[in-house]
């Protein structure tokens, strides 16, 4: 793991990779091109066979503003952002970004993202509020994700449309309110695991629309038991929350703190 060569930086953008040899050169230099020298990149490589890692590191030799973490062991999407998040916050970045290697989201639309963080503790790029929208998605893949979506806020009484995606700004403050040595979801749940613990800690969640592009390179890592996992996991969580819903009730003669109220949606910086 190359260090970090300087603690200007405010933000960090943690893209975590698994055989993206074609996607990693140019989702960096992309997420180079739409910022500032304020913004880093740190490619977290699950020792990728394809030789993604050395193709960082070769990156990392050439700008400053590149870093690179390996590890040995695949433990999942939500094990390499934590182990991310450790790095970034050692680091003493003010915020961090998760975004995809392949190319599906949108550098370009960081600026906006990482501005909408200074008022804001958690931002979502979302692909299911006015304005955001997907591409060359298949109509099964759209049907799950909305479908999925729908599920969540309806388990969770939450008012997110989008709890599901992967494209978002957390500050370094909003971590001191987070569980993280609790998070047990290994895969896309993820996402919603830390939405969920973000909005139950009362942090303010904004969502703001994107377009989501389908991979061109490489193979999608969505499979049938991220699918169960995810829908057992959001049940859990729900019938959980309403379990200590009553027992508020009960004992302390009142509700728990809404999980709707600090949630909102924003237009994007053109609109």
């Amino acid at each position: 793991m190359r260090s970090a060569r300087s603690t200007m930086s405010t933000s960090l953008v943690i893209i975590p990779t698994y055989d993206e040899a074609e996607n990693v050169r140019p989702i960096v230099a992309r997420t180079l091109a739409a910022t500032d020298d304020s913004v880093h990149v740190l490619v977290v490589d699950d020792n990728s066979p394809d030789g993604t890692g050395d193709i960082a590191d070769e990156i990392a030799r050439e700008t400053d503003r590149v870093h690179v973490m390996h590890r040995t062991v695949k433990d999942g999407l939500g094990g390499a952002y934590l182990a991310g998040f450790a790095w970034g916050l050692e680091h003493g970045y003010d915020k961090l970004v998760e975004m995809d290697a392949d190319g599906s989201h949108h550098p370009e639309y960081l600026p906006w993202m990482l501005e909408l963080a200074d008022s804001n503790d958690l931002v979502l790029g979302s692909r299911w509020i006015k304005g955001g929208e997907v591409e060359n998605w298949p109509w099964y893949r759209e049907l799950l994700s909305r479908g999925g979506n729908l599920y969540t806020r309806m388990a969770l009484g939450i008012a997110v449309r989008d709890a599901t995606g992967g494209f978002r700004v957390f500050t370094s403050s909003a971590f001191e309110r987070i569980d993280l040595a609790g998070v047990a979801s290994k895969g896309y749940c993820f996402q919603v695991d830390l939405c969920w613990r973000a909005l139950e800690a009362g942090l303010r969640v904004v969502e703001t629309p994107i377009t989501f592009t389908e991979r061109e390179f490489g193979v999608s890592k969505m499979s049938g038991n991220i699918v169960r996992e995810s829908l057992t996991l959001v049940t859990k969580w729900g019938i959980d929350r309403r379990l200590r819903e009553v027992r508020s009730v009960i004992k302390n003669h009142r509700r728990l703190p809404s999980v709707r109220k600090n949630a909102h949606a924003v237009a994007d910086q053109s609109a």
